[in-house]
C-alpha cells in the first residue's frame, strides 16, 4: 500500500498475540466492545456484516455523548485485513460528512506475535490533521494496547478451560 503522508495517518506494532485472534477480535462485535476506543471511554453497539458492502455500525459513549458511526466494509482479506469506511452506509448510501477509512491488517511477526497496522486514510488534508491533533497516534495507539490485552485475556481463558 502506498501511503499519502498529505491524508494518511499510519502505524504498525507487534502485538503478543496470535494473528487469527486479533483477526476474530476485530470482527466480532461483541469483541470489538471490548477495546475499539480507549478507556474509560465505550462501545456502546457494534454491527458487522462482514463482507465487502455489509455494515459497520459502531456507538461509543464518549464523555457523556453518544456518538453513531455509521460505515460499510470496503474490503475483507480473511484473517489478514479488513478495511472500512464512514465515507458510506451500508447499501452505499453516501455519507454527509465522512471522517475516515480505516485498513486494519495482521501480519505474523518473525519473532512471535502479530505485526499489526491501523491506517486511517481521510478526505482532506484538513481531515487528516484534525485526526492527528485529537490523538490519533495516542488514540490509536491505546486502542493497540487495549487489544492485545484482551486477545490476551482470551487466549487465558481458554487455556484454563
Amino acid at each position: 500500500m502506498i501511503l499519502d503522508p498529505a491524508t494518511d495517518l499510519t502505524f504498525t506494532r507487534r502485538l503478543d498475540a496470535p494473528r487469527a485472534l486479533l483477526w476474530e477480535c476485530w470482527t466480532t462485535p461483541a469483541h470489538i466492545k471490548q477495546f475499539f476506543v480507549p478507556k474509560p471511554h465505550e462501545v456502546t453497539d457494534c454491527e458487522i456484516d462482514l463482507r465487502p458492502g455489509g455494515r459497520f455500525n459502531t456507538t461509543f459513549w464518549v464523555e457523556g455523548a453518544e456518538m453513531r458511526n455509521l460505515g460499510v466494509v470496503l474490503e475483507v482479506i480473511e484473517g489478514r485485513k479488513l478495511v472500512f469506511t464512514d465515507a458510506y452506509s451500508e447499501g452505499w448510501k453516501p455519507a454527509v460528512d465522512p471522517f475516515m477509512t480505516a485498513i486494519i491488517e495482521f501480519e505474523d511477526h518473525p519473532e512471535g506475535g502479530t505485526s499489526y497496522t491501523a491506517t486511517a486514510r481521510h478526505r482532506s488534508e484538513a481531515a487528516r490533521a484534525q485526526h492527528e491533533e485529537m490523538g490519533f497516534h495516542g488514540g490509536w495507539g491505546t486502542v493497540a494496547t487495549q487489544l492485545e490485552a484482551y486477545a490476551q485475556s482470551l487466549q487465558a481463558d481458554a487455556s484454563a478451560r
